[in-house]
This record gives structure tokens, sequence and C-alpha cells, in this order.
């Protein structure tokens, strides 16, 4: 298993369609950097659920992900489930968002997952963040669309308990669903792991990636 460093992080960038997208797909890797790095700048933008529950949840849960981090959230109002009909909204959001930062990381949806909202995210995102790492999140689901990834991030399972502890202290909205329970994060969790040689992960994928071997 090779490892790579990211060397310089100061800034990085995290984009969920919706609210709890960024602290289950990465909530892991927020806690890992930001405890690593006290003071790293976090700029969070999340395209639905901007003004009500939804919101506070989204603020409350994301301050506990990030520890130390000079975290700036902003919470859009698009209809869930209607990314490609405000298509021009939402790339404005991202492209607001590109302008405030140039971030070393960046965390986004994977570009082949399932929901419309998701998938059309992370198609957005490429064309504000043109010359960035960025790195494709997955979210279990009904859809069963989860695939090969190709990049990890190791957990402890310190790490990994509290990231499950966080989703079902800030997240009371969604403990209703059946896909959101521990079994169901910390399983995913688990085989990740399972495929770094590591207790538990995060997993990713990159399209696209300049490697500096030589610098």
């Amino acid at each position: 298993m090779i490892r790579l460093g990211a060397g310089r992080l100061e800034r990085i960038v995290a984009v969920g369609a919706h609210c709890d997208d960024i602290a289950i797909g990465v909530g892991g890797t927020l806690l890992t950097l930001c405890l690593a790095r006290p003071g790293v700048r976090v700029d969070a933008l999340v395209l639905s659920g901007g003004g009500g529950e939804r919101e506070q949840e989204e603020r409350a849960a994301l301050a506990a992900f990030c520890p130390g981090a000079d975290l700036r959230l902003t919470v859009h109002k698009l209809p869930d489930g209607r990314l490609p009909a405000h298509w021009e909204e939402a790339k404005a959001a991202v492209e607001e968002l590109r302008l405030l930062t140039d971030p070393d990381l960046v965390l986004a949806p994977r570009a082949d997952d399932a929901h419309q909202d998701h998938r059309g995210l992370a198609r957005l995102v490429p064309t504000a963040f043109r010359d960035h790492l960025v790195l494709g999140y997955e979210i279990v689901k009904w859809d069963g669309d989860l695939g090969r990834p190709s990049v990890y991030q190791p957990l402890s399972p310190e790490t990994a308990e509290e990231k499950v502890r966080l989703l079902q202290e800030h997240y009371p909205s969604q403990r209703h669903r059946s896909w959101y329970d521990r079994e169901a994060f910390l399983g995913l969790a688990r085989i990740r792991g399972i495929e770094c040689h590591e207790r538990y992960a995060e997993a990713f994928a990159a399209t696209k990636l300049t490697l500096n071997l030589g610098g």
C-alpha cells in the first residue's frame, strides 16, 4: 500500500448537496485533518436546507466535526432533489465559493453517485476548481452505488466512533431513516479499512491526480 502525504494543507473546501452529506462522507477525515492542523481553514458549502432546522443541524454538526478550525459555512436553499432544474443557481454558488478561497484540497461527492443532486454537484466542482486536488466521497444509500475507490484516509477506532457519535447527536431529523444507524456507518468504514490494511477508513474517487515525485 503506497502512502502519500498531502504536504502543505492550510485550506480545505468541503461541499455537499444536502445537510449531512459532508459529515457522512468525510466526517472522519475532517476530524483527522482538523485535529492534526489546528487553525486550518475549512470553507464548506451546502446547496439545500438553508433557513430551517436542517441548517441549524448542519452548523452545529460541522462545528463539531471541525474542532479548532477556521470554519466558514454557507447553506443555500435549493430544493432537495431538484438540482438539475436549478443548475445555474448551483453553478453560481460553486463559482462564488471559488472566488473566496484557493484550497489545497477539495472534498466533494463522487461523479458517479446515483443521486442526481450529488452527481450534479460533483460535475460542477471541477469547472470551478480546475487546478485543485478533488477527492470524491461516498454516501451509502438504497441505490447500491458504492464502487471500487482508489484513495483511502485511515481512521483511528476512536475517530470512527466519534464520527458515528456526532452523526447521531447532531442530525435528529435523520434518525428515522432505515439506513441512518451505527452499523451502516461503521460497517462501511470497516470495509474500507480492510481494503487499505487499516481498522477503519473513508474512501474516495480521484478523477485526476498530478504527482510531483521528484519535488
